[in-house]
């Protein structure tokens, strides 16, 4: 690791708050740091490398992609998860915890049988880097994690709370817009995520159909939770079980989501319509 420049009490040294802005690319996404710090550009530099230094590490363990990851190899049969990095067990315990959670509507295993926890991952490593900033003293900002976004615990006022949910592709004129603007101001909640069918195409089964048949009643879920890892499951679990999960997710506390249908309309769980951004 990198030494920081560390002011009194070993603590990195204080300016006063500039803006920052860290774009990375990892995990087959872009993810971009946006916000304040009170460290020297060099400290923050630093502890943003070092973030996303997390997001790598992520994505060489856990990528199917990737022939010689731990994972790609645990999916051949050519290890155990008791041979794998220690991680690899911890996430597999997570999975199996939010498939209890969700009913079985999230599932991280494959019509096949393989272990595959690419609905998790992604937004878990970007929790962890968020938290690696945290702790080093930088608590002003917003990550965004492949359009699943965040907000730090400490963002000041100076810090735009809104979220825009993009426009399913395959509704939108001109292939691209935003649907609507959510602002998480005064709110407890921290966290976007939303599952579709835009970058990825039919990725999403149905963990309770025979052959884990491709989920069809929406074409996009976003979830507002208190935490990014929440959202981002139930985002997942909410596409894969349907309509059901309208009123479903009506039944959880602080959690909020709006539902896309394939021909445009919109359906939302009771509380969404009270995060709607009002107009500047």
């Amino acid at each position: 690791m990198t030494n920081l420049n560390l002011g009194h009490g070993g603590q990195p040294g204080q300016h006063e708050p500039k803006p920052f802005e860290h774009i990375e690319l990892a995990m087959g996404t872009g993810f971009s740091f946006h916000g304040r710090s009170t460290l020297s550009d060099s400290d923050t530099s630093i502890i943003l490398n070092q973030a996303c230094a997390i997001l790598h590490e992520a994505d060489r363990i856990f990528s199917l992609y990737k022939p010689e990851s731990p994972l790609s190899r645990l999916a051949r049969g050519e290890t155990s998860v008791a041979e794998c990095p220690p991680v690899v067990d911890e996430i597999w315990q997570a999975c199996e915890a939010w498939e209890k959670t969700t009913d079985g509507w999230f599932s991280a295993f494959t019509a096949e049988h393989t272990f595959d926890p690419s609905g998790l991952v992604k937004t878990w490593a970007a929790k962890r880097a968020a938290e690696y900033v945290l702790e080093r003293g930088i608590s002003d900002f917003t990550l965004n994690a492949g359009g699943d976004v965040m907000i730090a615990d400490g963002v000041s006022e100076a810090i735009d709370w809104r979220m825009g949910i993009s426009k399913p592709v395959s509704i939108a004129a001109d292939g691209a817009g935003v649907l609507t603007v959510v602002d998480l101001h005064r709110t407890p909640f921290r966290a976007m995520a939303t599952s579709g069918v835009a970058e990825r195409g039919a990725h999403i089964w149905n963990p309770k159909a025979p052959g884990k048949e491709p989920a069809k009643d929406f074409v996009q879920v976003s979830v507002i939770a208190r935490d990014l890892v929440t959202a981002d499951v139930w985002a997942t679990a909410a596409f894969a079980e349907g309509e059901r999960a309208i009123e479903h997710l009506n039944r959880i506390d602080d959690i909020e989501a709006l539902f896309v249908y394939a021909d445009g309309n919109l359906a939302a769980t009771d509380g969404f319509i009270s995060l709607f951004a009002k107009p500047d």
